[in-house]
């Protein structure tokens, strides 16, 4: 069955298994189960940096079981780059909403990756297979270098005849940022063998899609997007197996690039309302992708077949004029919050991508990316008909010369 259908009987992506409980029924009470015992109704926020102790012999024992192993402390906490119990609470939901056995959370998104180049370098697993286009920022840490890493760039079909002895990561982006572009997950996780895949769900979100039920050990997201949702919180978080989680609470501790307490709160608050968010913004995003691609002043519409509140979109005129005449809509980078946002890929979000690269990769000089927030379509619609005017006219310039054509 193709990945990109849905279940519709429990809102749940095909594949998984009996007996869950709905997805929106996942999303409202996972993380939460031991509240009523508690005497709460909200998860409690704990700010605490470090917590006193007056067995020093046994949390000396709990700290050498951590360094050994890197399984989740029992017992009192000890120190905050240990864990968080707020933070916890928001691992447990995302984990249950991805379908795997755990998931680790992390300062920002790129955090997260970088903690799990660094689980596999720590292996001698230093090489990468990945597929453009990634977002931005991923593509640029890999490519760089920066923690002696070596990727290898490929298209879906060449991951095979890619991979090495010290292969250690294969990372796709589907939906991809910013083209929308979607690869077959099923068939890339058989192509990856026994090497680990990392799936980047951020767009998609376990509204959308699963890949753990795909064959996927890693799940990527910026939970700065879609989980958080309001455009006030920055977070990463790594979905995977227990083993693989192991690792990345090692370097998470090593690094320091820990989730802050309030952040966790935010993102677990986030959590409740994300199928809502996510159903309502791709609804408006559809009619607005059917309505760019009938527009002649539009060249080409990029919108997944999955679904989601992404849309992407080339201009015949110029896609800076098009940036600068929105009123309602917010000209900002990022993605995934309330308010509906546009933003120029090539310019920022994908500026630190070598230009030729960016190009084959299908990010173009002209191409729009647009975050569907939860407005009304109409009043959507309106603001993108005067920008689109706008970037046609230039205040009565040719656009062809705007462009440099």
């Amino acid at each position: 069955m193709d990945s990109r259908t849905q279940d519709r009987r429990n809102g749940f992506p095909v594949g998984e298994p009996p007996g869950l409980r709905a997805l929106a029924t996942e999303a409202v009470h996972a993380g939460r189960e031991d509240l009523v015992a508690l005497g709460l109704h909200a998860p409690p926020l704990d700010l605490s940096t470090t917590y006193p102790c007056r067995d020093s012999r046994g949390e000396a024992a709990r700290i050498d079981a951590f360094a050994a192993d890197g399984a989740e402390l029992t017992g009192p906490p000890v120190y905050a780059r240990l864990g968080n119990q707020t933070v916890a609470r928001f691992e447990t939901a995302l984990a249950r909403l991805e379908g795997t056995e755990s998931a680790v959370a992390f300062a920002s998104g790129m955090a997260a990756l970088s903690a799990v180049l660094l689980a596999r370098n720590a292996l001698g697993l230093r090489h990468v297979v990945a597929v453009r286009p990634l977002y931005g920022c991923s593509d640029h840490l890999l490519n760089a270098g920066l923690l002696g890493s070596e990727v290898t760039w490929t298209d879906p079909a060449g991951i095979a005849a890619a991979l090495r002895p010290d292969t250690g990561l294969v990372m796709v982006e589907s939906p991809a940022n910013p083209t929308l572009a979607e690869v077959d997950l099923r068939a890339v996780a058989h192509a990856c063998g026994s090497v680990p895949l990392l799936v980047d769900n951020t767009f998609a979100t376990p509204v959308l899609q699963r890949p753990a039920g795909h064959g996927a050990r890693l799940v990527l997201h910026s939970a700065t997007k879609y989980l958080g949702g309001h455009g006030d919180v920055m977070g990463g978080v790594v979905a995977c197996d227990e083993e693989l989680a192991r690792r990345l609470r090692q370097v998470r501790f090593a690094t320091g690039a820990v989730l802050h307490p309030l952040a966790g709160y935010l993102l677990l608050r986030g959590l409740s309302t994300l199928p809502v968010r996510v159903r309502a913004a791709s609804a408006t995003a559809a009619e607005l992708a059917g309505r760019l691609a009938a527009d002649p002043r539009v060249a080409r519409v990029h919108y997944p077949r999955i679904g989601g509140a992404m849309v992407a979109f080339e201009v015949h005129g110029d896609p800076h004029a098009v940036i600068a005449g929105v009123r309602l809509i917010t000209p900002a980078v990022s993605l995934g919050s309330v308010d509906t946002l546009i933003q120029h890929p090539a310019s920022i979000s994908h500026r630190i991508v070598d230009e030729t690269d960016r190009h084959d990769a299908g990010v173009g000089d002209r191409l729009l990316r647009l975050s569907v927030g939860l407005e009304d379509v109409e009043d959507l619609w309106a603001d993108l008909d005067g920008a689109l005017d706008a970037g046609r006219t230039d205040g009565g310039r040719r656009t062809e010369e705007v462009a440099g054509r």
